[in-house]
């Protein structure tokens, strides 16, 4: 006798919220391009001391080999006068780790974003050449360094601002959402008040009393870039926290922690998600700013801000703020391309 026929039941598959948003991503093929390429020039941009640095990755010299790149070595180590930090620009120490049997492995760019060739003799800043790819600066650091480590400086910057501004945003949200009532009026009383504060002004105050870094700035910029946030979040929590499923939970005995956080928080994240390469962006663009009048980051680091601020001073330095401005003009428009894609994959949930 045969089998009965049998009709296969199609099979269902129950995805998690996270994996619904992954799936709804990847359609946005621009905005998934647009990562895709942002994530490669950041990885590129943290490796640049394994490719654009003054000090050669590997050094063969009498026999011995020398690791500069992890190691400090002092120029009479390699034949030089004095007892010194080996200068691997120095033409007599190249001469002598290069020739008579010996060798080094100097990487693609031989400088770093701090590195000031005393034995260039072009004047500063140089127009682009063999030694330098995209000239110098105008103290005569290379630009191709200075562009690179800048614009590893201001992801890493934007990251985490974002990141102690987004948990600053979505703690106060959730506790003025959550208990509302008098909690919800006071905080918003005292947040509206700090929000009014010059912000500014208070930059240019503590710029004239500390020394320009990157720490101060970002303490400074976090507690106010949250606010906005916050409110976002805080109308999510005012319209969960009356849901049948959160109501069910309270019947059951769900502390209020349990509900905040394992409940309405990750119902409420939409507005978050959606909003965070623009925030990314926007830190970029303030810390660009603020670096381009003198309160970012430090002279001797990598800024894309004080790239921009040399090139107005020498106007006929293209090569300082055409490229600049290019590095910076295609960071930002990545960024916006990812936003709208987790804009556009997040408008299911509407």
């Amino acid at each position: 006798m045969h089998a009965p026929n049998t009709i296969r039941q199609p099979e269902t598959t129950h995805y998690s919220w996270w994996q619904r948003f992954v799936r709804s991503f990847k359609q946005q093929k621009s905005a998934l391009w647009a990562l895709r390429i942002f994530l490669i020039l950041f990885v590129i941009s943290l490796l640049a001391p394994l490719w654009c640095n003054d000090k050669p990755l590997l050094v063969r010299y009498q026999n011995q080999y020398y690791f500069p790149l992890f190691s400090n070595y002092y120029e009479t180590q390699f034949g030089g006068d004095f007892d010194t930090p080996a200068d691997y620009l120095d033409p007599t120490i190249r001469h002598n780790i290069t020739q008579n049997g010996n060798f080094a492995w100097y990487l693609p760019n031989p400088y770093d974003d701090k590195t000031l060739n005393e034995f260039d003799t072009e004047p500063n800043p140089a127009a682009p050449s063999a030694r330098h790819w995209l000239g110098t600066d105008d103290i005569g650091r290379d630009m191709v360094a200075r562009l690179v480590y800048g614009f590893r400086n201001s992801v890493l910057f934007a990251l985490v601002l974002t990141v102690l501004a987004t948990a600053l945003g979505i703690f106060f949200g959730a506790v003025q959402g959550f208990f509302a009532g008098k909690t919800d009026l006071i905080l918003q009383r005292i947040f509206e008040i700090w929000g009014g504060l010059p912000e500014l002004y208070l930059l240019i105050i503590f710029a004239s009393f500390f020394e320009p870094s990157l720490i101060l700035l970002l303490l400074l910029l976090t507690a106010f870039s949250w606010l906005g946030l916050s409110d976002y979040v805080r109308a999510e929590f005012l319209k969960n926290r009356q849901m049948d499923y959160v109501l069910a939970a309270k019947s059951m005995g769900a502390s209020n922690s349990r509900l905040m956080w394992r409940h309405i928080l990750p119902n409420s994240l939409t507005p978050v998600l959606a909003f965070l390469p623009f925030r990314i962006s926007g830190a970029v663009l303030a810390l660009t700013s603020l670096d381009f009048l003198g309160l970012g980051v430090p002279g001797d680091q990598a800024g894309l801000g004080n790239l921009l601020a040399q090139g107005k001073d020498n106007l006929d330095a293209w090569w300082i703020a055409l490229p600049t401005f290019v590095v910076l003009t295609v960071m930002l428009l990545l960024l916006v391309m990812i936003g709208d894609g987790v804009r556009r994959a997040l408008s299911v949930y509407e």
